[in-house]
């Protein structure tokens, strides 16, 4: 669980997440804003967890970015602790927060996780 919480900490500012723990799961909250179900992807890959996550911004006609510090996309694997599996995980999306449950378990292979709005 060190490393995971380890890799949070890497994340990029405008990213805030929460790890927390049950007798049979984990839950990491992502917070994402501008995110959807359409614009994000996650998967267990082995002891890694890949997340993908991409956000539209809309500028107005008339305007043009004079400064742009809104990340646009966020590509991220973070590790996973021992006994963690994508068998069974689930995620789910609402306004731009991403809550992925990963089951507690033995490793298996790559496993998309669906996300559902």
């Amino acid at each position: 669980m060190t490393s995971l919480r380890d890799a949070l900490r890497d994340l990029p500012d405008a990213v805030f997440a929460d790890v927390l723990e049950s007798d049979d799961a984990y839950l990491l909250v992502l917070d994402l804003p501008g995110a959807s179900e359409a614009t994000v992807d996650a998967a267990v890959d082995g002891s890694r967890l890949r997340v993908e996550a991409r956000r539209e911004k809309d500028v107005p006609a008339d305007f043009e970015y004079v400064e742009e510090e809104r990340s646009l996309f966020l590509d991220v694997e973070l590790p996973l602790p021992p006994g963690v599996t994508g068998a069974g995980a689930s995620g789910s999306i609402d306004r731009g927060v991403l809550e992925l449950e990963l089951p507690k378990a033995e490793a298996a292979p790559e496993t998309e996780i669906p996300i559902d709005g």
